[in-house]
């Protein structure tokens, strides 16, 4: 749990202004949930492995026992539950809000961190997580992710085919979760390790093998698909996760996904136990950083929270490890890191204050970035070392000579350039100097 000083949160408003305008362009609408849920809420809905992760909340008062939210998944399902009859479907909803998790800290991995979701509730159809995709795609690209910066890869699998692969191999219902488990760590320990942690949970060799061959079939697109379905063809549920991958393979050509930014993975597992069909990673491939995004296919989620459930569909963006990235690559541009201000006013008596807040507040209109001084007492000194110290880039001298000449003069801090400019000029002159690159 961290504090977060003005240069970072520069830069994390930044990246959340590009996520929700694209959230916004796609259609989504915002949501809040609240930062304690009911312990039931929660507890039985993410894996045995996520469980330990929940804080729970005490309160010697009270008798309902409650907890910190573990994801925004779980209380959107909640909430469609409680008010799915003021909610058009497919009800389309966002939200950036902070979740927690008795995580041990390192990079990338906090106790309270941000999450970027956005879920389509109400539609089965693959064009709504084509769509997802397609616009975890526009948020990447406006990052600056992909193209001349960092290499990104989104993985997709589907859980009905991770099921179907199960059967084939001969893994019965009460080992599947073991496998999802041991696949999951696919990349970490490699196909030895895989066969020895699935041989370790009970599974004969022959199994194994079979599982191995199945799954080094990934890596592609089309081609890889075709050669699961050759080997698959009487398993149902793997037919369907294929099939559903092959409808989610031709709706990114439609929305003009390039074919490189994504391949069929199906080692690839994502942990939490309520996916049922298909799921998907980004990937920071070259310079190799992780994960940085995640989301999947949930149907049954919302039914444990009402009679019937509706089919449901969201992405997550893993927004502390993309800024974790852009900040270790160096992303951010300089204007965004630099300072919160344009231009200070400087004020050298009392007497120009009057004159130095009408300027400032015209500059303002034009939607500049302004501050001025405000202690009673002015020193100048006391004043340029705050811009320094400040990073901002231009200043405005309102002193006697100036109040006299009815005039106001600008510095240019990079390079030291003065110019003097009447004040009953078009403040849009102004306006335009400071917005030219020195």
């Amino acid at each position: 749990m961290r504090d977060h000083l003005p240069a970072e949160m520069r830069r994390r408003e930044h990246v959340f202004g590009v996520i929700t305008h694209h959230f916004q362009r796609y259609g989504f609408e915002p949501l809040a949930t609240p930062t304690l849920e009911k312990r039931e809420t929660l507890l039985g809905k993410y894996g045995e492995d996520a469980q330990p992760l929940i804080y729970h909340a005490r309160h010697e008062m009270g008798k309902e026992e409650l907890s910190l939210r573990y994801d925004l998944t779980v209380p959107l399902a909640r909430v469609v539950a409680m008010h799915g009859h003021e909610l058009p479907l497919p009800f389309k909803r966002y939200q950036l809000a902070p979740v927690w998790r008795a995580e041990r800290p390192q990079r990338g991995r906090y106790r309270e961190f941000y999450q970027c979701d956005a879920d389509i509730v109400g539609s089965s159809s693959m064009a709504a997580d084509a769509e997802l995709i397609a616009l975890l795609c526009d948020v990447l690209a406006s990052l600056g992710f992909g193209a001349n910066g960092p290499s990104v890869t989104i993985r997709i699998n589907n859980r009905k085919l991770l099921r179907g692969i199960g059967e084939y191999a001969g893994v019965d219902a009460a080992h599947l979760a073991d496998l999802y488990r041991s696949l999951d760590k696919f990349e970490r320990i490699g196909v030895s390790g895989v066969k020895q942690e699935l041989s370790d949970r009970g599974l004969s060799a022959g199994i194994v093998q079979r599982l191995v061959q199945l799954l080094l079939h990934s890596g592609g697109n089309r081609q890889s698909l075709a050669a699961l379905e050759s080997e698959l063809h009487r398993f149902p549920n793997a037919l369907a996760g294929i099939h559903e991958l092959k409808s989610i393979d031709s709706l990114l050509q439609a929305y003009s996904i390039p074919p490189v930014l994504y391949t069929f993975d199906f080692t690839m597992v994502r942990g939490l136990g309520y996916y049922t069909g298909p799921i998907y990673e980004a990937t920071i491939t070259e310079p190799n950083l992780g994960s940085i995004c995640g989301g999947g296919r949930y149907d049954e989620l919302i039914g444990i929270f009402r009679r019937e459930s509706l089919p449901t569909t969201g992405l997550s963006i893993g927004v502390e490890r993309i800024l974790d990235v852009m900040t270790e690559l160096d992303m951010f541009s300089s204007a965004i890191a630099a300072s919160a201000s344009d231009v200070w006013v400087i004020i050298i008596d009392e007497s120009s204050r009057p004159a130095a807040i009408s300027l400032t507040q015209a500059l303002r209109a034009k939607g500049m970035r302004v501050e001025m001084q405000l202690e009673a007492k002015p020193d100048l000194g006391k004043q340029l070392r705050t811009v320094n110290r400040k990073n901002i880039p231009f200043t405005l001298i309102l002193g006697p000579d100036e109040l006299a000449q009815h005039t106001v003069t600008s510095k240019r801090m990079v390079d030291g350039e003065q110019r003097t400019w009447p004040r009953e000029n078009d403040i849009d002159e102004l306006v335009a100097y400071f917005h030219q690159d020195p």
